[in-house]
This record gives C-alpha cells, structure tokens and sequence, in this order.
C-alpha cells in the first residue's frame, strides 16, 4: 500500500506543480500539502482525474497551532472507491486569510465548512451560506481555539420565575478551583487486606 500511495503522490505532483507545495506518506497514509489559493481547482481535478478519481469527500477539519504565523491548517480527507485510496489534503492559513470553498465541487463541503468556521473562525470565500452550525446565534468566540477558555464566556439555563432560557456570564468561584487529591483510604481506622505485607517490608 504504501508504495501505491507513493506512485499516487508523484503522479499529483507531477501533473499538478502549481498546487502542491509537498506530500509524504506516513502511517499508511498519503498527506499533500496544497496552497489556499489553489484548493478549489485542486480539488476538481483529483475528482476528474482518471488515476485519482477522489469522488468522496469524507470530512474537513481544523488544526490550531497558535505559536505560528499560519495559525491554522484546514485538513480535507477524501476517498477513492474506485481506486481504494484515501488521500489528506492540508491548506495552511493565517487567521486573517480566506480559504476558497470547495463547495461548488462538493455541495457536501457546505455544512464541514461551516463547521470549521464555527469552530475555529476560519473564514471560507464563495461559501453559499456561511454562519454558525454547532453553537448558538451570538455565540461569542470559537471553541476548537487552543485560547479558549475551557470553561467558556457565557452559560445558559432556564430561569423557572421568567419561563425563559437566560444568558449570565460565567462566573466560577475561587474553591471551584481548589482540589483536594486525598485517597478517601487516607486515615481510615481498618487495615486492608495486603496492608501488612507493606509493614513488614519496611521492618
């Protein structure tokens, strides 16, 4: 398999220079890197082309490596069924620059793409309907961000007196935040069974 996927990635990058930027295959898998700008015509042709025929797109998703420039990778899988390959395709991004959608290749693409911009805040050019899918309308923030806060901004929770869901900002107290990691054995007044052999290791 692995000398299969190796073939399939020369002959990408062979027919295709002006989009892949580089590839390897590790684990079992062929990953190609590709420029932004060139994803959408990318993606066209590793559907049309007859040695690759990546008809199924399986998934997308993000990656947030906040310590780089290009902040985020879009990361796409898709799957040959006529071929019997997998093929992952990373565009790396700044947070301030646009991916183009591959919607109009993959109407499929419409709702992971959405994802991913809710998600990471990832925004994606000539996407048809681009809002929020997972959280709520004025929804602050995105969650798959590593500087997020785990515990959020915001909560929600149905007020019985008012017979309506509220919004109240999060507010944890201080002991919240104190842990005790004691065993509940400590200071038990009984012995184990087994506890004596530990006694008599220490004599």
């Amino acid at each position: 398999m692995s000398d299969a996927l190796k073939e399939l990635g020369t002959h990408i990058e062979l027919k295709r220079p002006d989009c892949v930027l580089g590839w390897d295959v590790a684990f079992g898998e062929l990953t190609v890197d590709v420029a932004p700008a060139n994803i959408s015509d990318f993606v066209e042709f590793l559907k049309t082309d007859a040695t690759c025929r990546f008809s199924t797109l399986v998934d997308i998703t993000g990656v947030d490596h906040p310590d780089r420039p290009k902040r985020f990778d879009v990361v796409y899988h898709f799957l040959s069924m006529y071929q019997n390959h997998r093929i992952r395709l990373r565009v790396s991004v700044r947070e301030d620059e646009m991916v183009p959608s591959v919607t109009n290749v993959h109407k499929s693409a419409d709702w992971f793409e959405r994802e991913v911009f809710d998600m990471f805040g990832v925004l994606f050019s000539g996407h048809p309907d681009l809002r929020r899918i997972l959280t709520d309308y004025g929804f602050r923030g995105h969650p798959l961000r590593k500087d997020f806060p785990t515990t959020g901004y915001t909560e929600l929770r149905y007020d019985e007196e008012q017979k309506r869901v509220v919004y109240e900002p999060v507010s944890l107290v201080q002991e919240y935040r104190q842990f005790d990691f004691m065993s509940p054995w400590e200071g038990a007044q009984y012995v184990l069974p087994g506890d004596e052999k530990t006694e008599e290791a220490k004599g």
